[in-house]
């Protein structure tokens, strides 16, 4: 317990930005019981209504409650971070330890990885979606695609300066398997540059779902997402910049207390880079 409280005192990024992201995961699993009324419910005579004691962030063009939806937004935002970080990082690793051992599939996966890191994520996402549906598997497994060969990339780094460290040479020399190598001695020690870089896939999945949804290639319409309540709200921003504003600074709180987190972890991992800083 002193050992982790001294920790959170040499790294208050850490912990503001953990607080901040326990915090928005809580209003999200209580969605449900936060909500003032059912986010896809319609009132028509309530149409575009300024915040007020009834409708906190004031209502949308079809009457329905802002505050409702923003906080149902949460959940979208949260499971598409989470997932795309989980899956993208654990594939990467998996095709980062074997190009970082196996010379030929060092030379074909690359080069593949290359050509996928050569467009941006946000136009390779539309592309993949373009080809089938939209929908919130669709773009977990779309922005997975197009951020997995950054982990590769990291990994196949990180095994072949590891791949020269003495300990490993001795365990090679001892005999030792590749799998015995890559499980003990490998890949423990990357599980800090890849917490890291977790953190960055976690906060770029957020923004690239928003900003797919905003321009109609992400989730459905019908689910209320930070992107989809901010397109349906920009005809009327200059009047009504409620509809605007509310899941725009959700957002911003998001990707800020992500990247806080990020940040804390890499000062915690590399402190010489933190003095640089």
């Amino acid at each position: 317990m002193n050992t982790y409280t001294g920790f959170l005192k040499r790294h208050p990024t850490t912990a503001v930005g953990g607080a901040l992201l326990l915090l928005l995961f809580l209003v999200a699993l209580c969605a449900p019981w936060l909500g003032t009324v059912d986010s896809t419910a319609l009132s028509p005579i309530h149409r575009t209504r300024s915040p007020n004691a009834q409708f906190w962030f004031g209502t949308d063009l079809l009457g329905r409650d802002v505050y409702s939806r923003v906080i149902y937004g949460a959940r979208v935002s949260l499971i598409v971070g989470f997932t795309v970080a989980a899956l993208s990082t654990v594939i990467g690793v998996l095709i980062g330890l074997a190009a970082g051992f196996v010379r030929w599939v060092d030379a074909v996966v690359m080069r593949i990885m290359d050509g996928f890191m050569s467009i941006p994520t946000i136009l390779l996402a539309i592309a993949l979606i373009a080809l089938t549906r939209a929908s919130l598997q669709n773009v977990i497994i779309a922005i997975t695609i197009a951020e997995v060969p950054r982990v590769v990339r990291l990994v196949r780094g990180l095994v072949l300066s590891l791949r020269e460290q003495p300990y490993v040479e001795a365990a090679v020399a001892a005999g030792a398997s590749r799998v015995r190598i890559v499980l003990r001695h490998i890949f423990p020690n990357t599980l800090a540059a890849l917490m890291v870089q977790a953190t960055y896939i976690c906060g770029v999945a957020i923004l690239a779902e928003a900003s797919l949804s905003f321009i109609g290639a992400g989730v459905p319409p019908s689910v209320p997402s930070w992107g989809n309540i901010m397109a349906e709200g920009r005809a009327l921003w200059q009047i009504k910049p409620h509809l605007i504003a509310f899941p725009a600074v959700f957002l911003s709180i998001t990707i800020l207390a992500i990247n806080m987190l990020g940040d804390g972890l890499r000062d915690a991992v590399d402190p010489r880079m933190a003095k640089r800083i």
